[in-house]
């Protein structure tokens, strides 16, 4: 993998024809030192957020040594690259076949559930193991996340009593888990959210082991400015101390975006203008998902020397297949001169933009190069460590 300082840089030197994918390890390495040294408690790697064995192993190097798995492939795939790392298979539907290979070939003892079925899949496929760590999965609100997913898992507090009852008896650790949904923009998701675990276990009347506040940790977009990590960190530390659970209870988090999204970005060039669209050469069935199918907010610059001194304008993208759906809205604040043969760089595309990628209509990845200069945007850096970003990107 080649290295280079800066995205400008090599648009000026290569002129590449691809989009290339444009890596940051050192901004991987200290999201992961910030999550290790200031949460209080064990912080998982969420894998689905960014599969990339290089990142993976980064978060390793840096400390990460919980990894929550969501399939057979991610729990084969970090098993493999990282044989002493602790999988946890947070997923709460789960193939029987897939837990009894996570648990007799790759040493997995920590699965979610929602559901007695679930429960009794479990079992069967362990084949009553005595050694399982058990999360049972609440349904909590998503109203403070850009993203939900309070729809499609979890089992509501009021229906907890006899699936926490009978998983304290069958689970060596009992856990709670949940998940407040995608990019969480205030503390609150997660205090609101425990309050129902709170009245989980209390109607339940159960020792719990275990408190996992799943994933939900959030990154800065335009126009998505959260408060600091830390105050979600001392929010759910604080609430976490007043619950009813075992002394020696521990506490999780299964951060993904907060720990992949400064890692990616990409350069894509633009391929023709059409008044305020721009072509580019990828897109929704590339590493730009998000932005056609949820309308998610990028940051960009103009990679173009010398700089461009024309006023911002919006503009929207058409990405390189022949499908309709191939369009990321925006708007992307761009100088009103950009042109075919330009290049962009698209910020913040290291959770779930490379994870998302498709080769349909013969549109692959590019190749993927080492920058060494600082992301687009960063919830980690302060001002004693100053980024040069440009000024249409919002920072904290």
């Amino acid at each position: 993998m080649h290295k280079h300082h800066s995205a400008l840089g090599l648009a000026s030197l290569l002129k590449p024809v691809q989009p290339v994918t444009l890596v940051r390890p050192h901004a991987a390495a200290r999201a992961a030192r910030f999550f290790v040294e200031k949460f209080q408690g064990r912080s998982m790697y969420a894998v689905k957020a960014n599969p990339s064995p290089d990142l993976l192993q980064i978060l390793w190097d840096n400390g990460i040594t919980h990894y929550d798995v969501a399939s057979i492939a991610e729990v084969r795939l970090v098993s493999g690259l990282l044989p002493e790392a602790t999988l946890c298979f947070m997923h709460p539907v789960k193939a029987e076949e897939a837990i009894a290979e996570a648990y007799f070939d790759h040493g997995v003892r920590t699965f979610s559930l929602d559901s007695t079925e679930e429960l009794d899949k479990i079992m069967r496929a362990t084949k009553d193991a005595t050694d399982l760590t058990l999360c049972v999965r609440l349904r909590v609100s998503s109203d403070h996340s850009k993203l939900s997913l309070a729809s499609k898992f979890g089992v509501e507090v009021g229906k907890s009593k006899e699936l926490l009852f009978r998983a304290r008896q069958a689970a060596d650790a009992l856990g709670i888990c949940f998940h407040v949904g995608s990019q969480a923009m205030s503390p609150s998701a997660y205090t609101q959210a425990l309050a129902l675990v709170r009245a989980a276990i209390v109607g339940a009347a159960v020792t719990v082991d275990v408190i996992d506040v799943g994933g939900g940790f959030p990154s800065v977009y335009p126009g998505m400015e959260p408060p600091a990590l830390e105050a979600y960190f001392k929010a759910i530390h604080d609430t976490f101390e007043s619950l009813p659970v075992s002394y020696s209870a521990e506490l999780w988090c299964e951060p993904g975006r907060a720990l992949s999204a400064e890692y990616a970005s990409l350069m894509v060039r633009v391929e023709q203008r059409r008044g305020d669209e721009l072509y580019i050469n990828d897109g929704a069935y590339g590493a730009l998902f998000d932005a056609a199918h949820i309308g998610w907010r990028f940051p960009v610059q103009l990679l173009r020397e010398p700089e461009s001194d024309a006023r911002d304008m919006p503009f929207s993208f058409y990405g390189p297949t022949c499908d309709d759906m191939d369009r990321m809205a925006g708007p992307f604040m761009l100088p009103a001169d950009t042109r075919a043969g330009d290049y962009i760089e698209i910020g913040m595309l290291g959770a779930y933009g490379c994870a998302m990628r498709t080769g349909f209509n013969g549109f692959t990845a590019g190749d993927t190069v080492i920058l060494t200069d600082e992301p687009m945007a960063s919830v980690y850096l302060t001002e004693d460590e100053p980024q040069a970003v440009p000024s249409n990107v919002i920072k904290l």
